[in-house]
């Protein structure tokens, strides 16, 4: 079963968990001034006023106040200007998908500084940075990624026009590409191939993406010029060339030959990338988060225990990993690969980003009482500032599929949404929402345990289809579940593997679904008697300063924890304690925890 994204327009979060988190990211983008986003960028063009130069720098970011960016994006710094195109990216989705108009016209403004600093420089040249940074790359001198950042501006190009439309953006890029094209076309097979071992960003990808768009045969000439044969060709060989290399450099490359396939139709493409997931997931396994890297290298399969630190799980990674799954859920239809989505999507996207203020952790630590290291509006700038704001613009796309005609709906992801998908002549709305369990104590609440009050260990959503003909409705059985699922339309829902069709006759039907989990230990793949707790998808965290050893036994280790503070006022809390420790600890959910430390992680010692 192949498999495609509901459009833009037609699929939107409601009220909850995620579309909070959004809104956060959503103040953030709107927070920044088009000038500062640009302030590299007319610097390297020589326009626009630089007063602030007068006062370049103050005692504290307060000072500094928001009209101008540092870190990565100071004046000077060789990344400069990599985080515009994120920004664009994340707001052309957006626009696209909630009709944002005070984000339309900020991008609006950067589209025409970035429109004045390519008239005022040569015509094309639109970058931060300046032409010198290829003539270094060429004769192999140190210079930190600079097709790695002149991507980002032409991705944030391309995505304001496949999202929105806009004819000026495909201009900007096109025109973009000429200096890159003869650079290029300057290098002979071999020496391009040796800077292709440098750094390659997500070049491959975006010249697919122009390929797409226009047409134009040199989009397929740069395509195959960026075909990296030993990435590639060991992949395809069968060897692990991932162990102890930089993981993001690959993914977007990885991403670039997803895209090739999906433009082109090469079989070649295609075979990279399902031998990259069985190398980089398959072979390897992850952490309890579904994350795999330690200061952003692969780690060797499976063997995670020496692994675990302060820079564990880099943020982009998880990301880009995130959109990897997404590709080979649509090509493929396992939803197998929703499941890893939901793992990383919780303890990965949402663990961090800051419940509070919105911004990202650059990396998820997984030693015990460590802190997450959190970056700040204006004075960072790292690469996971943009894949942050990238991220949390995408979560509507990943709760619906359709099949080829649109006649089976996928329900991927158990995150609150609606979608309109049409089918034949007519329109099918679909809605998930997440059922409140306030009041659903008693009897019933808990697996049928006479009298038990406690919270129920379930995940209920109400799933309602209004369509005039017949359709089905796929529902993803997770991999947490546990026991037989439940639904309120047991003559309309079968279970098919990993799951459920809803058989909709026609009309409007609404119909419960129940999944129920339990409370389980996730040994690290190879040191079994080191355990990690989590219900459902959600990791938990102990809030400790410390790495603590549990005492007991590890096959028993969810025994280790009792329930804690688990109601207040009409809420139910997923919240832990440990029982018969020398030690108190408490647990809360991965993603809540802002600025405790904490440990993912507990050695469980002194069982038989």
């Amino acid at each position: 079963m192949t498999l495609h994204h509901i459009p833009l327009t037609a699929a939107r979060l409601e009220r909850g968990l995620f579309d909070s988190r959004r809104r956060l990211n959503r103040e953030y983008l709107a927070a920044l001034q088009p000038d500062a986003l640009l302030q590299n960028h007319y610097i390297e063009a020589g326009v626009g006023s630089q007063l602030w130069h007068l006062h370049p720098s103050r005692d504290s970011s307060r000072d500094r106040g928001l009209d101008r960016h540092w870190g990565w994006e100071t004046p000077g710094a060789l990344l400069r200007g990599h985080f515009v195109g994120h920004w664009m990216s994340a707001v052309a989705r957006e626009v696209a998908v909630t009709g944002d108009g005070v984000l339309r016209a900020q991008l609006d403004a950067v589209l025409d500084g970035l429109e004045r600093c390519q008239r005022e420089s040569d015509g094309e040249w639109l970058w931060a940075i300046p032409p010198s940074v290829l003539r270094r790359l060429d004769e192999g001198r140190s210079v930190w990624a600079p097709q790695y950042n002149m991507h980002k501006t032409l991705m944030g190009l391309v995505d304001v026009h496949r999202d929105l439309a806009d004819e000026r953006a495909l201009a900007l890029a096109r025109r973009a590409t000429q200096p890159l094209l003869r650079w290029v076309r300057g290098h002979d097979d071999a020496s391009f191939q040796r800077i292709l071992e440098v750094e390659t960003g997500g070049m491959l990808e975006v010249w697919a993406d122009l390929l797409e768009a226009t047409g134009d045969p040199i989009y397929r000439e740069l395509l195959d010029r960026y075909y990296r044969r030993s990435l590639f060709d060991g992949l395809l060989a069968g060897h692990d060339v991932l162990t102890n290399m930089h993981a993001n450099t690959t993914i977007p490359e990885v991403l670039g030959a997803a895209r090739a396939y999906e433009v082109t139709g090469d079989d070649i493409w295609r075979r990279i990338v399902e031998a990259y997931w069985d190398w980089a997931v398959v072979r390897r396994g992850t952490f309890c988060t579904g994350g795999q890297t330690s200061g952003e290298i692969w780690t060797p399969p499976f063997a995670f225990a020496a692994r675990r630190g302060e820079k564990t799980q880099e943020h982009c990674a998880v990301y880009n990993m995130i959109r990897l799954a997404d590709v080979l859920l649509r090509w493929t239809g396992d939803l197998s690969y929703a499941d890893y989505i939901e793992r990383n999507l919780y303890n990965g996207v949402l663990a961090q980003q800051h419940p509070q203020t919105g911004m990202v952790a650059y990396f998820l630590p997984l030693v015990g009482g460590a802190r997450k290291d959190w970056g700040s509006p204006t004075e960072d700038f790292w690469c996971c500032h943009g894949s942050l704001v990238q991220a949390h613009t995408r979560h509507a796309q990943l709760v619906f599929y359709a099949d080829g005609d649109n006649e089976t709906v996928t329900i991927a992801q158990f995150i609150a949404a609606r979608a309109s998908v049409p089918v034949g002549t007519a329109t099918a709305d679909l809605r998930l929402e997440l059922l409140d369990e306030a009041d659903d104590v008693g009897p019933d609440a808990n697996a049928g345990a006479a009298g038990d009050r406690h919270r129920p260990m379930r995940t209920r959503m109400r799933v309602t289809v209004d369509a005039p003909a017949s359709m089905r409705v796929r529902i993803r059985i997770p991999e947490w579940a546990e026991g037989a699922p439940e639904t309120s339309a047991d003559d309309l829902v079968t279970r098919e593997g990993d799951a459920l069709f809803l058989a909709h006759p026609g009309g409007r039907l609404s119909v419960d679904v129940s999944f129920r989990y339990a409370l389980r230990a996730v040994p690290i793949p190879d040191e079994p008697t080191t355990v990690a707790f989590a219900e459902g998808p959600v990791v938990l965290g102990g809030l400790v300063d410390r790495e603590v050893a549990l005492t007991g036994d590890a096959s028993r280790a969810p025994e280790l924890l009792a329930r804690d503070d688990e109601r207040h006022w009409t809420r139910w809390l997923p919240r832990y304690r440990t029982v018969g420790q020398p030690v108190a600890i408490r647990f809360r959910p991965l993603h809540e925890i802002a600025d405790e430390p904490f440990a993912v992680y507990f050695p469980v010692v002194g069982g038989s």
